[in-house]
């Protein structure tokens, strides 16, 4: 087994630029890191590129065997733990992760489903993890990202995913108003989240609707409102059990 020392090294500063959100869209893959998150992308099947262990985690342990047993299919590169320190952005690493392929095509929005999620301009990495990690709970296949929403391959996203970027397809627009148009042409109805109203999203009808959740401070734009059928808040149970919709503050 041939260990990579140098963080020098060409293919470990390839795998160090992934960080960089420019350079996943140049080169159409993104990282992975820790145990729980390879071995659900063994286990979906996902497009992986290649597999970086830290040679440490292989001398004392911490990564089971039937795993290591897995991985050892893929393309594998073992390196020092002060190279894998370099590459890491976790505070404690596990000594493993992966560069996986993308293979979302932005056309391929599925029609076949009663509901599609658009997000507007969410923001916070944690926010858009959990609601694709929502996402993938309820069923559903996938979601669209206008240009303004963080990239769901952001390393701090895709870890709070928990696997659910390997099941729900991300479709990012570069023009929300023409695809949400196009939608409309396939007998959508559009629900737009928004504090101006008293309908609630636990009363509405989800036959063939598109729920559009907006930004964090600015809710959503007003070129999305103008195109919505109908509006509702998303609420929340307080502590002191009223309720507060969540949805665009």
């Amino acid at each position: 087994m041939q260990t990579i020392t140098s963080k020098d090294n060409d293919v470990i500063k390839k795998i160090r630029k992934l960080k960089d959100k420019k350079y996943r869209e140049q080169e159409k893959k993104y990282l992975i890191e820790g145990i729980k998150l390879i071995e659900e992308a063994v286990e979906e099947k996902a497009n992986i590129d290649t597999i970086v262990v830290c040679e440490d985690c292989i001398e004392n342990n911490s990564i089971e065997q039937k795993l290591l047993y897995e991985i050892a299919k893929y393309n594998c590169i073992y390196v020092a733990e002060k190279v894998f320190d370099a590459m890491t952005e976790v505070n404690n690493p596990q000594g493993i992760l992966a560069v996986v392929n993308k293979e979302n095509k932005e056309e391929d929005i599925d029609y076949s489903q009663d509901i599609i999620v658009v997000l507007d301009g969410i923001q916070d990495p944690g926010n858009l993890g959990t609601i694709l990690r929502t996402i993938d709970s309820v069923g559903l296949k996938q979601v669209i990202l206008s240009e303004k929403t963080a990239d769901a391959y952001n390393p701090k996203v895709v870890r709070s995913t928990m696997g659910a970027i390997f099941r729900v397809n991300i479709v990012v627009s570069h023009d929300i108003i023409k695809t949400l148009k196009e939608i409309k042409k396939h007998k959508f109805k559009i629900l737009a989240t928004s504090l101006e109203t008293k309908n609630s999203i636990y009363d509405v009808d989800y036959n063939k609707k598109v729920l559009v959740i907006g930004n964090e401070a600015n809710g959503i734009s007003k070129e999305v409102l103008d195109l919505a059928d109908e509006t509702a808040k998303i609420p929340m149970l307080r502590k002191d059990r009223e309720f507060e919709c969540i949805c665009c503050n």
